[in-house]
């Protein structure tokens, strides 16, 4: 059996400018869930690491970082686990790269006569581990755009010398017609199926996923932490087993959990909310500075209910990682006996209620997120201001 913790797109040192005083935190995050990922190693005592790409964010990163990552690629190799690099998109081998400014391999505490680190780069596309029976295939550009398919030469099935398993590692995309045709790097399912592989470790989506071509199995394991706030499938590393068994060969993979940052997607009835800073105060009561969550107020209305997203979203703020409130409710219709018709106000309601009621039984409208129109909950938004605006009341805008 061949045990692999697979990890890619650890995003180190991004600088989350859209985070403004988190952004630090997030940072930490990130290097939290690496070191989540070598314990993780450590404890299921594995054959291997495997880095499919973008481990830095970028190639620009102070030399304190880079021994920050060697630290932990050291404590792989005193445990005898092999860990073997590709660089990505963000960290790409070209002139400018941090896997030539630094050699990560030595800080790591690895000698150029041991395999115990090895980042594959043009000229060398793959590593034979004799100790694991495996040799671990990367093909890599010294340009962010590939000028071609990485695995269009990969034949692992012929590879010298032999071994019992065959392994990949690419950072880039499989071809989805209409979706991936301007990645920098792409691959098609029969080019996976065609590469004599037992496992191929992907990178680049940043969320978990797997999947089979042929008699390859092949995952993304996503980002071990969220690198943007609205990737709920990020936050896992993958433990793979390779196994033979009367000569049939099978590829186990599981998710394992290293991230902190969680997310809850939350709908809350307009009709249940009393007033804005109740409101508050309510969600306040979920405080929790992993969490990101995303709020949004559905239903119907009263009309004396008064909210500003912008508002509540600063209110929030210290108590999440990131809050987002979105007010998808509708106002009230008119309820009761009408005005009469030959009044200001009934002639105003009696207009509006009809061109909404007309707008929302057409089928030619567009649909918002509520399902109605946006047109028809503009003029139900105005229908609710002109009724308080007739009946005296002050309105906030």
């Amino acid at each position: 059996m061949l045990r692999i913790i697979h990890t890619a797109d650890v995003h180190l040192g991004a600088r989350h400018d859209d985070l403004g005083e988190q952004a630090a935190a997030q940072r930490e995050r990130q290097f939290s869930a690496f070191i989540a990922s070598v314990d993780l190693a450590l404890a299921q005592r594995v054959d291997l690491f495997l880095i499919a790409g973008d481990l830095f964010d970028s190639n620009v990163q102070p030399r304190r970082s880079v021994e920050r990552v060697a630290g932990q690629l050291k404590r792989l190799a005193e445990a005898k686990i092999r860990c073997v690099i590709i660089p990505g998109t963000h960290d790409v081998y070209d002139r400018s790269s941090i896997y030539r400014a630094y050699d990560l391999k030595a800080l790591a505490g690895s000698t150029p006569d041991d395999d115990l680190v090895t980042v594959l780069r043009p000229d060398l596309p793959s590593v034979h581990l004799a100790a694991c029976e495996v040799t671990v295939h990367g093909p890599v550009f010294a340009t962010k755009r590939a000028p071609y398919s990485p695995l269009r030469d990969l034949h692992a099935g012929s590879g010298t010398p032999p071994a019992t398993w065959r392994v990949g590692m690419i950072h880039g995309s499989i071809a989805i017609p209409g979706k991936t045709d301007r990645d920098e790097v792409v691959i098609t399912a029969d080019e996976i199926g065609a590469s004599g592989l037992d496992y191929l470790a992907l990178g680049h989506w940043h969320s978990s996923q797997r999947g089979r071509a042929g008699t390859v199995a092949y995952a993304y394991a996503g980002a071990p932490e969220a690198v943007a706030l609205d990737q709920d499938r990020a936050g896992k590393v993958l433990l793979v087993e390779l196994e033979e068994t009367a000569g049939k060969r099978t590829v186990r993979i599981e998710e394992h959990p290293v991230g902190a940052t969680h997310f809850e997607k939350r709908d809350v009835d307009a009709a249940a909310i009393a007033s804005q800073p109740t409101l508050i105060e309510q969600l306040a009561r979920d405080k929790d500075p992993d969490l990101v969550l995303d709020v949004r107020i559905v239903g119907v209305r009263q009309d004396e209910l008064d909210l500003d997203v912008d508002e509540m979203e600063k209110a929030l703020a210290p108590w999440f990682l990131k809050v987002r409130v979105r007010d998808v409710s509708i106002p009230a219709l008119t309820e009761g006996t009408l005005p009469s018709a030959d009044t200001i106000a009934g002639a105003f309601i009696r207009d509006l209620e009809a061109r909404i009621a007309a707008l929302e039984a057409s089928d030619s409208t567009t649909a918002g997120n509520d399902g109605t129109s946006s047109e028809a909950a503009e003029l139900r938004d105005a229908l609710r201001l002109g009724r308080l605006l007739l009946a005296g009341h002050e309105v906030s805008l």
